[in-house]
């Protein structure tokens, strides 16, 4: 693993949530084996692991938010207290979503494309200014949607605690599920001495 890092602006720490809604890359459904991981390695938490069926941005988003009052009403709490976020694009939508007004406790994006491969120009960041809560990126080191450079450049704009995590991959980094899970585990404010 090459480790985290995080920059701290204001504090909202709302964490641990009381849920995670997970979504998953353009291509996948809610079966990833990620999201699979992280709904086993969080047994504390009411973990939804949903499948978008769209790419594109504006009904993912609606998706997110009509599975996000679901869950929160199953839970019998308020949508703030339910952390969102996923892998790639499942992850963008949620952010957008919570750029957009959706109340979160926090997002943990995997993967997250801040830019198409070999088109750096063509940023995913013009919403990063809307989100106000603790958010982790966690990114293979050779993704080619993004390096440690860039978001380092971008995500100054987020009004909330970020944390960086690197883990040795690309944009679908290979038997890294265990550190995924203990990153996000650590990143929500969960025991890390599970067992």
């Amino acid at each position: 693993m090459a480790g985290s890092k995080t920059t701290s602006k204001r504090r909202r720490r709302n964490l641990p949530p009381a849920g995670l809604l997970l979504t998953p890359g353009a291509s996948a459904d809610r079966n990833h084996s990620t999201l699979v991981a992280l709904e086993e390695g969080l047994p504390e938490l009411a973990v939804e692991r949903l499948t978008l069926g769209t790419t594109s941005i504006k009904r993912a988003v609606t998706k997110v938010r009509e599975s996000a009052e679901s869950l929160a009403e199953r839970l019998d709490v308020s949508p703030e207290r339910i952390a969102y976020g996923g892998r790639s694009f499942g992850g963008r939508a949620c952010s957008v979503a919570v750029a957009e007004g959706l109340p979160a406790a926090a997002l943990v994006l995997l993967s997250y494309p801040l830019h198409p491969p070999g088109k750096p120009d063509n940023l995913r960041v013009e919403h990063f200014g809307a989100i106000a809560v603790p958010t982790l990126f966690l990114s293979g080191v050779k993704d080619p949607f993004g390096s440690a450079d860039e978001f380092a450049a971008h995500t100054g704009a987020i009004e909330s605690e970020v944390t960086m995590a690197w883990v040795p991959g690309n944009h679908a980094p290979k038997g890294q599920d265990e550190t995924i899970v203990a990153e996000v585990r650590s990143f929500l404010g969960l025991p890390t001495n599970q067992g």
